[in-house]
């Protein structure tokens, strides 16, 4: 079958600044060049003449007019007129140029110049302390020369304003403020405290959206029955968003998970912060106050003459006077535990009992979380998942032992599910359905094999053969146990694969009692379906919507053996 696939798509884009000379700048240094190649004349006068220097006059360039020399009077001998200087070109001489008037320093420019010395020396260091995130800020304020993104006319800018604004609440998306701190803008702070507070933001922007996309808490902190591959934000990326517009702060909630799920977690924080942390509970009848005796724990099925006094303590609807424990009652039972926040299975034990009769909860009954620590910690998990999972795609719900089919952002099917004991936990994962196998062998995960396969071939050496199963021993010299197709394979007759690290599947399963149970923690790990050829009908029809795939033609391929 075709992949069902779950893809996501980070894009990055670079930014290229090009830089061309100004027209003007070569014609300024044509100017020059024709300037220097025209002669200055010389405009200096010779000295008078004496006699002993009278010689006859050269002739006069003949461009250039000569006036008669006047007779002087008591004169011996003629006075030659010497020659005169030829007159200035004006128009061949270059012009004085003015002075140069000093470069005006405004505040900003100030900031950008004292920007400059913090990114290229070692002030960034200090301030921004992940390698990653400092070579993205060196890049970014080079390409902008240094001019400051959060600072404007020696203040913070309307989109420094949004970003502080966002970040001193995030709290509302599950996370914590004092992990962003920001700087307090104030009137006349120096250049030098504006382009520390022009970083400071800078660095806790991209603190906060790498938790709010990848999480705060890496999932290896929490159990080794996790596994997934949550991608931060490139730095870059980041702050080419931030500088593309000046809500901030919308920029920066567009990191948080995009899912419904977590918005409902996000509406729900809350609410539930408007209320103190307690989840609102329906108003409770008032009714007669019955005591309920001790005893035995009472479970579903049973018959017990406190059943009467049970029924009547909280109002059951019907027969007053049934010993019958059953499910209305477990129900209402539940209910009341819920409301009362003690442990929720419907049984009637002492601790219910001695709350029912108005007696304090015991400290080891008591729920033992609280409830906004709980959405918080769902918010985290979120954060850890793909940003797209795909369309489809299946959530499986551990607590809730249920199996979901999504598409196109709706509920297209559900089913229950069995999934792995306490110490044999379900992991949380995100995979690629790959393909669907019918008639699958179970090989036995080598852990299940060290477990609790050998030491039960030390005590009995037929008893793996007693449950079908087969041993061989492989090249390696390790073992391997398997069970052969059939109905009574303990991966039933059909098995939905997705590659992961666990070797837990999605399958059928021979115990089918297992599903009327509330409480379905049995397997070793993997996701018991209860309607399995369903579910392969339903997710073929969205995968392969022309092959006209059915439960029937699913069966048929199970053959006769």
């Amino acid at each position: 079958m075709k992949s069902v696939r779950f893809n996501g798509l980070l894009a990055s884009t670079a930014l290229v600044l090009l830089l061309a000379a100004h027209p003007g700048m070569a014609q300024q240094t044509d100017q020059q060049k024709i300037d220097a190649a025209v002669p200055v004349p010389d405009t200096s006068l010779p000295p008078p003449p004496t006699v002993k220097d009278i010689e006859p006059a050269p002739a006069a360039p003949a461009a250039i007019e000569t006036k008669p020399a006047e007779p002087a009077q008591n004169a011996a001998a003629p006075v030659v007129e010497p020659p005169k200087a030829e007159p200035v070109q004006n128009a061949a001489t270059p012009a004085a140029e003015p002075p140069k008037a000093a470069p005006t320093v405004t505040a900003d420019s100030a900031v950008t110049d004292k920007l400059r010395e913090f990114v290229t020396g070692k002030q960034l260091d200090r301030i921004v302390s992940r390698k990653a995130e400092r070579t993205a800020v060196e890049a970014f304020y080079n390409a902008r020369n240094y001019a400051p993104l959060w600072v404007a006319n020696a203040d913070a800018s309307t989109r420094a304003k949004s970003a502080i604004g966002y970040l001193g609440q995030a709290e509302t998306v599950g996370l914590d403020s004092a992990d962003y701190p920001t700087p307090d803008f104030k009137a006349g702070m120096t250049p030098e405290a504006l382009a520390e507070a022009e970083l400071k933001l800078t660095a806790a922007a991209l603190t906060f959206a790498r938790h709010a996309q990848a999480g705060r808490i890496h999932f290896t902190r929490v159990s080794a029955d996790i596994a997934f591959t949550p991608v931060a934000p490139e730095p870059a990326d980041v702050l080419k968003q931030l500088a593309a517009n000046d809500d901030a702060g919308k920029t920066l909630d567009g990191f948080n998970p995009p899912m419904a799920e977590f918005k409902a977690l996000k509406a729900k924080l809350a609410e539930l912060r408007k209320t103190g942390g307690q989840i609102a509970k329906p108003e409770e009848k008032k009714v007669e106050q019955v005591h309920v005796p001790e005893g035995k724990i009472l479970r579903p099925g049973m018959k017990d003459e406190r059943v009467i006094a049970l029924r009547k303590r909280l109002d059951i609807p019907g027969d007053k006077t049934s010993t019958l424990y059953d499910d209305k009652v477990r129900d209402a039972v539940k209910a009341f535990q819920l409301a009362a926040d003690i442990g929720v299975d419907g049984n009637l034990g002492r601790n219910t009992v001695n709350v029912l009769n108005g007696a304090p909860k015991s400290a080891e009954n008591r729920a033992s979380h609280n409830a906004i620590d709980t959405v918080i910690v769902n918010m985290e998990r979120w954060r850890w998942y793909p940003r797209d999972l795909g369309n489809p795609h299946v959530v499986v719900n551990i607590p809730n032992y249920s199996l979901t089919l999504w598409n196109n952002d709706k509920i297209y099917w559900q089913t229950k599910i069995v999934v792995g004991k306490p110490n044999k936990a379900t992991p949380l994962i995100s995979a690629e359905m790959k393909f669907i196998t019918v008639n699958p062998t179970w090989n036995v995960p080598p852990s299940i094999i060290e477990n609790e396969y050998l030491p039960a071939l030390r005590e009995d050496p037929n008893a793996l053969d007693r449950i079908g199963l087969k041993v061989e021993q492989n090249q390696d010299g390790t073992l391997r146990v398997y069970q052969p197709p059939g109905a009574a394979n303990a991966l039933g007759r059909i098995r939905f694969n997705f590659p992961n690290k666990f070797l837990v599947y999605q399958h059928d399963t021979p115990d089918k009692h297992l599903f009327a149970k509330e409480e379905r923690a049995y397997s070793h790990g993997c996701m018991r379906v209860q309607n399995p050829f369903t579910y392969g009908e339903k997710l073929l029809s969205l995968a392969l919507p022309n092959e006209n795939y059915s439960e029937a033609r699913i069966e048929k391929m199970l053959g006769s053996n």
